[in-house]
């Protein structure tokens, strides 16, 4: 037993260039694929390069370190009382960037120990799961809001679900003694089919009805409820 342990902390076999350039190789391949798709499945308001970059990056330094402790517990140790003093203290906004995150370190420690199949196979699932849950297609809502006088809400009220065909929804309604704001909302796919039909924007027919003061239509390209 103490020659298999001193053996195994001694051993220093290294690697062969062969199967270095090959661990790499994989690596890249795999993290192109996992970068691309952060690309195709982000939702966020604002898209970070150097996110989606560090995360290629992290995914091929993992590749490295595991292909240097694989083979040595010595190494294996030191490592993790290295890594143990190390604190990072920025802050992931979203929950997803983190599922990333151990995405990456998964691929980079398959591909470090030469497990490609496992590595490509749980990525292909991955991928597959995002498709399902519909993470990978941005819908993205129209919000409306509309401004009139108290006199007009009907009028205001009937011209939208007209034009929508009641599909949109009211979010809000907002109302004293001198004037009103609602806020309707509405999917993007919806809203740009019924405006192809109708061959005029919204903003042009609300402006018409007497009593509307102004609209304002803005585009959310994220669903916060996801």
């Amino acid at each position: 037993m103490s020659d298999f342990l001193l053996s195994s902390v001694t051993d220093l076999a290294n690697l062969s260039l062969k199967t270095i350039l090959l661990n790499n190789a994989v690596t890249i391949v795999m993290t192109a694929f996992i970068m691309i798709t952060y690309r195709i499945t982000y939702t966020g308001a604002a898209y970070s390069k150097k996110f989606n970059v560090s995360l290629g990056m992290m995914t091929i330094v993992t590749t490295f370190i595991m292909s240097v402790i694989s083979n040595n517990i010595a190494l294996s140790l030191g490592m993790v009382g290295a890594l143990s003093i190390v604190r990072f203290r920025t802050a992931v906004k979203d929950v997803r960037d983190t599922t990333y995150i151990f995405w990456g370190i998964a691929v980079g420690i398959s591909c470090g120990v030469s497990q490609y199949m496992l590595a490509a196979i749980t990525s292909v699932v991955v991928f597959a799961f995002l498709l399902i849950m519909g993470q990978t297609k941005q819908e993205g809502k129209i919000t409306l809001i509309v401004s009139c006088t108290p006199d007009s809400q009907n009028k205001v009220q009937n011209a939208v679900e007209k034009y929508f065909e009641k599909i949109a929804v009211q979010k809000m309604k907002n109302a004293d003694h001198e004037s009103c704001e609602m806020v309707y909302e509405i999917k993007k796919s919806s809203y740009d089919k019924i405006r192809a039909v109708n061959q005029a924007d919204i903003v042009e027919r609300l402006l018409k009805v007497e009593g509307v003061l102004n609209v304002n239509q803005t585009h959310q390209a994220e669903d916060l409820s996801r």
